[in-house]
């Protein structure tokens, strides 16, 4: 295990690290497809049409919308399926575990080590060790606490990462103006400072 990092040397992050490099992917790769059929008989055929000219601006679309259960399903994606070339089994049944572990449309997961210890049978060592070869190859990273642990979503999903993507960025963008009054201030004065006048 020459060049590998032990456990204890990867730094707690507060944030998921891959983010910055996975937004720009997402972003970059995001394809809109939409399922429609049209003209399913003259009788169903709604139209939009301008008064004034008579023009037609539109027609009726149906839009097929297809249900699926996201509490079981996780999607590995090509490019980061080379991070799991080089793992050893032991590490392969621990992030077996960790698929176990995941929300859907969450990046973040808490590592249970006693009920990793009951699914896989190994040692503590052989976990530790196995997690340390996850945090080398960049398919997980430390959280804040011992316990927290992010997930690449380059590498491997649990739900739809355009549809995470965009929250986390509507997230991140808000903030306060600073020019914008205080809800609880007049003639931009705080409520304590009228009270005394």
């Amino acid at each position: 295990m020459e060049g590998m990092k032990k456990l204890s040397e990867f730094t707690k992050n507060s944030e998921n690290p891959f983010l910055k490099g996975a937004l720009e992917v997402i972003n970059k790769n995001i394809v809109r497809k939409t399922k429609m059929t049209k003209n399913a008989g003259e009788s169903a055929i709604l139209r939009a049409v301008d008064e004034q000219t008579g023009q037609v601006l539109g027609h009726t679309a149906f839009i097929r919308q297809i249900e699926v259960d996201e509490e079981q399903f996780a999607k590995f994606y090509l490019n980061g399926f080379k991070s799991f070339y080089n793992l050893k089994p032991s590490s392969l049944k621990v992030f077996g575990f960790i698929l176990g572990q995941l929300k859907p449309n969450r990046d973040v997961f808490d590592f249970s080590l006693e009920d990793c210890l009951k699914s896989t049978g190994f040692t503590k060592q052989t976990i530790y060790r196995g997690l340390t070869e996850l945090l080398n190859n960049e398919i997980i990273a430390r959280g804040r606490f011992d316990y927290q642990y992010f997930i690449n979503p380059l590498v491997v999903f649990n739900g739809n990462r355009v549809t995470f993507a965009k929250t986390y960025v509507r997230k991140k963008s808000k903030t306060i103006d600073e020019n914008q009054l205080s809800l609880f201030a007049i003639d931009n004065q705080p409520i304590d400072e009228r009270q005394e006048k």
